[in-house]
């Protein structure tokens, strides 16, 4: 048995699991966006798991926290989230929340 939900079903699911500070409610927009159009591309339903996904991606609110993450000391820094960002689309999927927010789903 399967139940469709709409966007606001699927932001307010984190909440209902407790799990609503993984992720900013534009980045719970953003996931949403992603997920739904990659089950256009795949031609694949995707089953809401809250806490898989919160296991799967990392939501990123600064370029601080972002070059601590995937940088090392030594490491040329980047000058902005754009930098990153085009530096981790070879290697993962990235989804810009925003201006100031990317989502990262870890490797």
């Amino acid at each position: 048995m399967k139940k469709t939900i709409n966007e606001h079903d699927f932001v307010k699911a984190f909440d209902d699991y407790g799990r609503g500070n993984n992720f900013s409610r534009l980045g719970r927009f953003a996931l949403y966006k992603h997920l739904t159009e990659s089950e256009i591309v795949l031609d694949q339903e995707i089953e809401l798991d809250v806490i898989a996904l919160c296991c799967e991606f990392t939501e990123y609110n600064s370029l601080d926290e972002l070059i601590e993450a995937f940088y090392h000391e030594d490491d040329e820094q980047p000058e902005n989230m754009e930098d990153v960002a085009l530096m981790l689309e070879d290697c993962t999927t990235v989804i810009r929340a925003g201006f100031e927010s990317l989502i990262v789903q870890d490797f």
